[in-house]
């Protein structure tokens, strides 16, 4: 029996979601976030599922024949960090995340706590990078 996708594109407002952000340091951090990768990509931010802010979609299909459809590149404010959702291995990853700041990783998000531990530079790279592999790859 197939799954159904929790996290699917809703009509729910992005500023609404990112304006009702508890702490102001996060909240501002997600709003300067969604304004950067708002203007590499030409994308506009829209919710997915009730806590992700996603930019541009793609359609997959693993080889167990689940499929659906996600965004290109996200974030959500998650209590203890800022969570990226970058492609897991485009080119030069690695080597970004090296010169990236103050950051933690996990199977496909990155974790920052404030924006001000990373270098904008890099991230402006790296969501350019990801961006072009996901494209590349699913589109």
């Amino acid at each position: 029996m197939a799954t159904k996708n929790i996290t699917v594109e809703t009509p729910h407002s992005v500023v609404d979601f990112l304006n009702a952000v508890e702490t102001p340091l996060k909240r501002e951090d997600c709003l300067k976030i969604t304004a950067m990768i708002t203007k590499e990509t030409g994308l506009e931010p829209r919710m997915w599922g009730t806590a992700i802010v996603g930019f541009g979609t793609y359609h997959y299909k693993y080889e167990s024949g689940h499929s659906g459809d996600a965004p290109l590149i996200g974030l959500s404010p998650r209590k203890n960090a800022i969570s990226l959702y970058l492609a897991s291995d485009f080119p030069g990853k690695e080597d970004l995340l090296k010169n990236f700041g103050k950051h933690k990783t996990g199977k496909a998000c990155i974790y920052i706590n404030k924006l001000v531990d990373i270098d904008p530079e890099i991230f402006r790279q790296m969501i350019n990078a990801s961006v072009a592999y996901m494209k590349q790859k699913y589109c």
